[in-house]
């Protein structure tokens, strides 16, 4: 499956890793552990990978929202992604991205310039 797909309206992205991929990764690991095939030394090196990929996705959906408002999304269609049917939630994150990038592109910027390790 390609991440950029054309759709009549345009292109269509996906993320790189759908939220089904990771429990089912994460029920194998698990299972993996229990039978005790995965050393501790391994398990806090895995932690480390988990944490810097959460970061990411982070940061991805940070610039999402912020690109979702310059094509002219309201807060209230950004607000279902949020799980939520009010405003408040995206609202307050895009205060707090605004206080350091005032466009997706200045985000993404930032993004590169600490590394990937940036969330706003």
């Amino acid at each position: 499956m390609s991440d950029l797909d054309e759709t009549e309206a345009g292109a269509r992205l996906a993320a790189p890793i759908s939220a089904e991929d990771v429990v089912g990764w994460l029920d194998e690991a698990a299972e993996m552990v229990r039978t005790g095939e995965v050393p501790a030394d391994e398990l806090i090196r895995l932690l480390g990978e988990l944490r810097a990929a959460s970061m990411a996705f982070a940061n991805a959906s940070d610039w999402a929202l912020l690109a979702a408002r310059e094509a002219g999304a309201s807060l209230r269609e950004v607000a279902t992604a949020f799980g939520k049917g009010y405003v408040r939630s995206p609202a307050a994150r895009l205060e707090k991205l605004h206080r350091e990038a005032l466009t997706s592109d200045e985000f993404l910027e930032l993004v590169h310039r600490r590394g990937g390790e940036s969330h706003a």
